[in-house]
């Protein structure tokens, strides 16, 4: 089997590749443009823990792993058409599972034009490819995002989402009906993934632990938007990978009985949360990580920022009953991991 993987200088990318190259038989192929939203020296460490050498990379070259010979890497744009399928005619890929978008709810009000270009015209390629070379599954990050200005909690895969809040959860949820139109056009099983909160060592530096982390660990006061009044699905990465893992050979099919549920179809598509359906408030996060750290947190209250969602929760029963498995790591135990993660690789 050979599988692609885009955005494994990426977070949640990094730890898929890692889980598939050390428990998988598979030809294990890696995609990055290694963009600077956030500091390259993070994404190419991340490389470097897989066996991709810095100094060896350059556009649109394969470079072989030299911790894994079942690991290559190549950096390269989807926005790139003609040499993203040049990659697909050449190694006939069996999954393709894509990572690769322009993250962060925030920085789509500043730059909103990353997110068309990254997560629409890059996605729209990547399903071009999928139809000429035909994959036998495609994966594909969503986000929570999508449920936007939903009141009802836990957010289920069959609740309507047509309220979104930010760019960002619009072109996620553009993603997915762009996935069902070539799902039903083309008979290209595939299978969305609306991630929630996903956290842990080799976390992105925008997300609130990194933040946090690094603030406290400065003396430095942190922001809490809504006046601390925020809960999330808080989802360690280990649940998150174990969750994807399990789904990639679990080929979706056409649904009989589908109207009334936009998470299935006719066609063979489907959506699923990932999360950890447990609710943490933020000050509870907070808490457990100033007792990990053994620091207290200088806090500013702040309103809640444009284009974020008050609460989370993941209603993960269409997930457990196809992959029978259910998030296992507390979050006091993410927190604790994570900075023992933080504390060795910035050398605090």
């Amino acid at each position: 089997m050979k599988i692609l993987i885009t955005g494994t200088a990426g977070f949640i990318g990094f730890h898929l590749v890692n889980k598939l190259i050390k428990e998988t038989d598979w030809q294990v192929v890696g995609l990055d443009n290694i963009n600077d939203y956030y500091d390259v020296n993070l994404k190419y460490s991340r490389l470097q823990e897989t066996g991709i050498e810095r100094e060896k990379i350059t556009y649109n070259q394969p470079v072989t792993s030299t911790k894994f010979a079942r690991y290559r890497f190549i950096k390269l744009n989807l926005e790139d058409i003609h040499n993203i399928l040049a990659l697909f005619k050449n190694e006939k890929f069996d999954y393709v599972v894509n990572l690769a978008a322009q993250a962060g709810v925030r920085y789509s009000l500043e730059n909103p034009h990353a997110y068309i270009n990254s997560n629409i015209v890059g996605f729209l390629n990547l399903l071009e490819a999928c139809r000429k070379f035909t994959p036998k599954h495609i994966l594909y990050a969503s986000s929570s995002s999508v449920y936007g200005a939903n009141k009802k909690t836990p957010f289920a895969v069959s609740d309507n989402v047509d309220h979104p809040i930010s760019l960002y959860a619009a072109t996620k949820k553009s993603n997915e009906l762009m996935a069902h139109t070539y799902s039903a056009l083309f008979n290209l099983p595939l299978t969305g993934l609306r991630f929630f909160t996903v956290y842990g060592p080799w976390g992105r530096p925008d997300m609130a632990l990194f933040i946090f982390t690094k603030k406290i660990l400065n003396g430095e006061p942190i922001d809490v938007y809504n006046n601390g009044d925020m809960k999330r699905d808080f989802t360690y990465i280990d649940d998150i990978i174990e969750s994807v893992f399990r789904l990639i050979p679990s080929i979706p099919l056409p649904e009989n009985n589908y109207h009334g549920n936009p998470s299935v179809s006719f066609a063979p598509f489907r959506i699923y949360n990932i999360g950890n359906n447990s609710p943490v408030r933020l000050l509870d996060f907070i808490s457990a990580l100033e007792k990990t750290l053994g620091k207290k947190a200088a806090i500013n209250f702040l309103p809640i920022q444009p284009g974020d969602v008050a609460n989370t929760n993941s209603d993960i029963k269409e997930l457990y009953k196809l992959i029978n498995y259910k998030p296992r790591v507390k979050f006091e135990e993410g927190i604790s991991h994570f900075i023992k993660w933080y504390l060795k690789h910035y050398k605090t």
